[in-house]
C-alpha cells in the first residue's frame, strides 16, 4: 500500500476456485487498482505457508485443531482489514451470496463502511421480485450509501460515488 492510498476491501468467494481466482486476479483486483484505490485482498492477508502447513497434515485431531486456530487468525485478519478500509467491494455472484461475504458486508455495515456490490451473475437470487440478492444483504449495501452494479464497466463511476475519489 502507498501511504495515503484509499484502500477498498474486496469481499467475495472467488479465491476458492481456480476459475474464480483467474477472474479475481485478472479482472477485479487490476481494475480496482487502475482506479487509484488500494485493494485489501483477504486471500493475501494470511501467510499462505500457514495454510499449506495445515493442509499438509494428515486427517485427524491435530489437523482439526490447527484448522480451528488458523480459521480464527484468518477471520481476525479480515476483520482488521475491514476496520481500516475506506469501504467494501462485495462480490455477490452465486445462487446465493457467499456466507462469508454476507458476514463481511454485515460487519462493514455495522462499522459504517460504504459498500458497493457487484453481481455479474444473471441467475435469480433474491427473496422476491423487488430484490437482486438476499434482502438483508441488499439492505445493508443500500443503507450504507452503496449500490449494486451488474458489469465491471460500471465500477469506476459507482466506486467514486460510493467511496469517493481516490486520493
Amino acid at each position: 500500500m502507498v501511504k495515503g492510498e484509499m484502500e477498498i476491501y474486496i469481499a467475495g468467494p472467488f479465491g476458492f476456485s481456480e476459475a474464480g481466482r483467474d477472474f479475481y486476479y485478472g479482472k477485479i483486483i487490476p481494475l480496482v487498482k487502475s482506479l487509484g484505490y488500494g485493494a485489501l485482498d483477504p486471500w493475501k492477508l494470511t501467510d499462505d505457508a500457514k495454510i499449506q502447513e495445515v493442509i499438509s497434515l494428515s486427517a485427524g485431531r491435530e489437523r482439526i485443531l490447527n484448522w480451528q486456530r488458523l480459521n480464527l487468525e484468518i477471520a481476525d485478519n479480515n476483520f482488521q482489514a475491514i476496520r481500516r478500509c475506506k469501504g467494501i467491494l462485495a462480490i455477490l455472484d452465486g445462487t446465493d451470496v457467499d456466507s462469508g461475504t454476507a458476514c463481511e458486508i454485515g460487519f462493514g455495515y455495522a462499522l459504517g463502511k460504504p459498500i458497493l456490490g457487484y453481481r455479474g451473475d444473471f441467475r435469480l437470487s433474491a427473496d422476491n421480485e423487488g430484490g437482486i440478492v438476499n434482502l438483508q444483504v441488499e439492505g445493508a449495501i443500500r443503507r450504507s450509501g452503496g449500490s449494486i452494479i451488474s458489469t465491471l464497466d460500471q465500477l469506476a463511476a459507482e466506486a467514486i460515488k460510493v467511496f469517493g475519489k481516490p486520493e
